[in-house]
């Protein structure tokens, strides 16, 4: 039984028949420029003119590393290879666990079929405010706006920019929708200990379930 091929497998012959004609594409110019025919280059580099034909229709993906370092050298165009950086150890985006909530809600958001939109602005430039998460809710002609808080600092600041946000996310809406909100208070000891310290106002601000 003939053993499946990995994705891995898939994607690396893809990529190398990729850059196969791409060099290819390259070899043919810079020999044409050079006024080479393919016997003359073959000769130079030990292969025989119909190779040199195959590697210039991009067929060379499968050819020797020193193939293509020799035509290079023929061709005054040394070869340059290397791999590129670590993905795994490129540094995260400064907002990565901010990036991290908003990723979940608009998963979350997509699973239970209501569409998210990604830093809705609510304002123009300069002066813009943005809405973090943004999910339409169209059984119930909701527009749910959600922000999110890595670390609360002022409740009271907090809370009025959301109120401001919905009344000017009203204003851009359709009649048949209003706009609703809530806050995503990511669980770490600073945000545990305002909820604690002021249940009464959080409870007044958002009277919903948290659950649901």
């Amino acid at each position: 039984m003939r053993r499946r091929r990995t994705n891995q497998e898939l994607d690396g012959d893809r990529e190398a028949a990729r850059i196969a004609l791409t060099l290819g594409s390259e070899l043919r110019a810079a020999r044409t420029r050079r006024g080479l025919t393919q016997q003359q280059l073959g000769d130079r580099i030990g292969v025989r003119r119909t190779r040199v034909g195959e590697l210039e229709r991009g067929l060379g993906g499968t050819a020797s590393l020193i193939i293509w370092v020799r035509l290079g050298k023929v061709l005054g165009r040394s070869l340059s290879v290397a791999f590129s950086r670590d993905l795994s150890t490129l540094p995260e985006p400064v907002d990565a666990g901010h990036l991290a909530a908003q990723e979940l809600l608009l998963r979350r958001s997509r699973e239970i079929g209501r569409p998210g939109l990604f830093e809705l602005p609510t304002r123009s430039a300069p002066s813009a405010g943005v809405v973090d998460i943004c999910i339409r809710d169209d059984q119930q002609r909701v527009v749910l706006l959600a922000e999110i808080w890595n670390r609360l600092m002022d409740l009271g600041a907090a809370s009025r920019s959301t109120s401001r946000k919905v009344t000017e996310v009203e204003a851009i809406l359709s009649p048949r929708f209003r706009a609703a909100s809530c806050w995503l208070m990511v669980d770490n000891a600073a945000n545990r200990a305002i909820v604690r310290r002021f249940p009464e106002i959080i409870r007044s601000r958002f009277p919903g379930s948290s659950l649901g």
